[in-house]
């Protein structure tokens, strides 16, 4: 069986081994969402995982309500990634552009307008002012435009040097709004059975499939319980057809965050759906959230994993894989400059190396 530190091949790119590191939000781009240079030496830092997957990048204006996330949609934006690429190839690395649209989680504060989605809902939150609109609900010519805004993004990623994309499909966001039958209210053919609902996921694969090729494509989804107000009756019976359509298609890779009942970023009592999208996804499957060394191998030996994402472990300890194949002990991050816009809590946690001299 294959450890954790051996290599793998996830469709056209070639990870030296499988601790991925996955999406984290930062908040260090500027106000028009364009990178920064402390940027350059955060990933850098990160280099030695298999893969680098970056925070969530925006497709278009109006998909990207987070305050300085990053964009990928603009000649500026674009220009200020590669020097990102170009420093985790230099050290070696590995790098795709996850790209997000938001749906109606985003804030018209942020965006200047009303936010689309499947239907006509507006998403809770967990304070009494509540920065979410009722969103518009798409219609066919908005789908088509969506679709158009995450292929053109995957070209733009390519033109700035990423390996390739990860399309941001979980966590409540503007895909999983189509998925999940709580957030999608539509009658077409965009919405009621469950095929229906996973028709905007798959299109949207498939045109990003037509600009960048399947080997560089790949997808996050989060099939077990509600985020962000986001959740489905029968999980089951969209996203097991989810997996088996994206497995259809080539995808490079297929990434499931699966929340558990003592999770530590959301939890749920609905159990992982990873047992039976293994069954039909037999491409290089991901898994992530809360995972202990032991564990990850553990998914690694019985198959139901080729490999594993880790988030925030990566935060304070941006030599993760060097510390995990030497048992080494992690350092704690510190939440309150998760998404602070300096370098504290960014570019500061040391190496082992460092933290010894």
């Amino acid at each position: 069986m294959p450890s954790l530190f051996d290599s793998i091949q996830l469709g056209d790119i070639h990870a030296a081994n499988r601790v991925l590191m996955a999406p984290l939000t930062r908040g260090r781009a500027t106000d028009d969402h364009v990178p920064t240079d402390i940027m350059v030496d955060y990933y850098r830092q990160r280099a030695g995982a298999g893969l680098i997957i970056t925070e969530g990048t925006g497709v278009s204006r109006q998909g990207l309500g987070w305050p300085n996330a990053p964009g990928l949609w603009t000649d500026a934006q674009v220009e200020a990634w590669k020097p990102v690429t170009a420093a985790v190839h230099e050290a070696g690395g590995k790098i795709v552009a996850q790209i997000w649209h938001m749906g109606r989680l985003a804030r018209p504060d942020v965006i200047g307008m009303t936010p689309l989605s499947s239907s006509a809902t507006r998403a809770p939150y967990h304070k009494p002012e509540n920065p979410y609109a009722e969103a518009q609900a798409a219609t066919l010519d908005d789908i088509r435009r969506a679709q158009d805004e995450y292929a053109d993004a995957a070209t733009n990623a390519l033109r700035a040097g990423f390996d390739g994309v990860q399309i941001h499909g979980a966590n409540g966001y503007l895909i999983d709004q189509f998925l999940r039958d709580n957030t999608n209210l539509r009658d077409d053919d965009y919405g009621g059975s469950p095929q229906n609902r996973i028709r905007f996921m798959r299109e949207v694969v498939e045109r990003v499939i037509d600009a960048i090729g399947a080997g560089r494509t790949s997808i996050r989804l989060s099939p077990n319980g509600e985020t962000q107000g986001a959740d489905d009756s029968d999980p089951a019976s969209v996203f097991v057809p989810a997996a088996a359509a994206l497995d259809a298609l080539g995808i490079g890779f297929l990434e499931l965050r699966e929340q558990a009942p003592d999770g530590t970023f959301g939890s749920t009592d609905v159990p992982k759906l990873s047992p039976q999208i293994r069954e039909v996804f037999k491409r290089p499957l991901i898994l992530n959230q809360d995972y202990t060394p032991a564990q990850a191998q553990a998914d690694l030996d019985s198959g139901l994993a080729d490999g594993i994402a880790f988030g925030r472990k990566f935060i304070a300890n941006p030599d993760l894989v060097d510390r995990l194949r030497q048992g080494a002990p992690l350092a704690d991050d510190d939440q309150a400059t998760w998404y602070s816009k300096g370098p504290e809590g960014y570019i500061d946690y040391p190496a082992l190396e460092t933290e010894a001299a």
